[in-house]
């Protein structure tokens, strides 16, 4: 452990503090810092001045990067007939219906998104103790809820995030890896930045992101001016 302690104390004094850098900067920054020995995961923090308690000020929803994630997604459907063929042709890894779902209830985790029929969903739900703490339960503002399984799991292969506010109105959401070239992490994050915009709530007061952060997998963040980007 002190060896990383000292990799971050290193990172963090070229860090200012008291500076607010500009998306272009901030990414080059977060790159040049990261001591991680893979390819970590380059990831923005938006603090969002919102009330999640109000129904209407919930933010959550998916949406899919110019450039990708750079991760492979392992994607399981759910879902019977024709549209579990339409699944398996789009390339999802894993197509089932209740012996799926029995062998996810029995604890197996092998994937990273699990895309359901609304016909489907009835079964789905018993999943919910399983799946709900990892983040994993098909949702309708994610797209993993839907009968166009193909534009989902094609969704998903290209790199789709998804975003979601936490009781704090904090968001985070990955734009990429540290390998990718400056240009196209700007690109996704800019996208990114235009979502988040977008979906503000329209009775949200005063200022809507407060706050806006960079970081790697193991890095310290680096403060962004929303102005830049």
């Amino acid at each position: 452990m002190a060896k990383k302690s000292k990799n971050l104390r290193a990172a963090l004094e070229k860090v200012d503090r008291t500076k607010k850098y500009d998306a272009a900067e901030a990414i080059a920054l977060v790159k040049e810092i990261d001591f991680a020995k893979f390819d970590a995961t380059v990831e923005v923090s938006y603090n969002l001045n919102i009330d999640v308690k109000k129904a209407d000020q919930q933010i959550r929803g998916a949406m899919v990067l110019p450039n990708g994630t750079g991760k492979t997604q392992r994607v399981v459907v759910i879902a019977r007939g024709e549209k579990a063929k339409e699944a398996e042709a789009a390339g999802a890894d894993f197509v089932g219906e209740a012996d799926l779902i029995q062998k996810i209830s029995d604890g197996w985790l092998e994937f990273d998104v699990m895309v359901a029929t609304p016909d489907m969903m009835g079964q789905v739900g018993r999943l919910g103790r399983v799946l709900g703490p990892k983040g994993l339960m098909p949702n309708p503002k994610t797209g993993t809820v839907t009968m166009d399984v193909t534009k989902a799991v094609n969704d998903i292969k290209a790199g789709q995030v998804t975003y979601r506010a936490d009781k704090a109105g904090i968001v985070n959401v990955p734009i990429g890896k540290v390998s990718f070239e400056d240009a196209k992490l700007v690109e996704n994050f800019k996208a990114l930045h235009e979502q988040i915009l977008r979906v503000k709530p329209a009775t949200a007061k005063g200022t809507y992101i407060t706050n806006l952060s960079m970081s790697t997998t193991f890095g310290p963040g680096v403060k962004i001016d929303t102005a830049s980007i």
